[in-house]
């Protein structure tokens, strides 16, 4: 059952494949936004999957997020979720991110609830009207 205070928690280490160099967001080999932008939409995925019905899932809408510090290659990365609001099909999630050294990154990120099947075929279902 979905209820506030859901929390989750994933950890990562930032590889060559995850700096901005690497991912085009940036010339350093640090840790890129996008790829603590994925850590995060993931955390907050994990965090509610096994409380939803068969079928369902979710996908990311909306973020809001600062990247306030950089963190070099080798460094363990760990986010933090929480469900902090519902509304009916929306998923609010407040989320941060640390490495060895602090917090490097914080926000908030939305979610909807969605039928995996019916999501899918409308999706596909594009690709006839291009």
């Amino acid at each position: 059952m979905l209820e506030t205070g859901i929390k989750g928690k994933m950890t990562e280490t930032v590889t060559e494949e995850k700096t901005a160099a690497a991912l085009g967001s940036g010339t350093l080999r640090v840790y890129a936004t996008p790829a603590m932008i994925a850590l995060m939409e993931n955390t907050a995925l994990n965090s509610v999957a096994d409380k939803l019905d068969d079928g369902m899932t979710t996908v990311g809408t909306k973020l809001d997020i600062v990247h306030t510090s950089a963190s070099p290659v080798g460094s363990t990365i760990t986010c933090e979720s929480e469900l902090v609001e519902i509304d009916r099909r929306r998923l609010v999630f407040s989320v941060t991110a640390y490495d060895n050294a602090g917090e490097i990154g914080k926000g908030t990120h939305e979610r909807f609830i969605v039928d995996s099947v019916k999501f899918s075929e409308k999706t596909a279902a594009k690709l006839e009207q291009q």
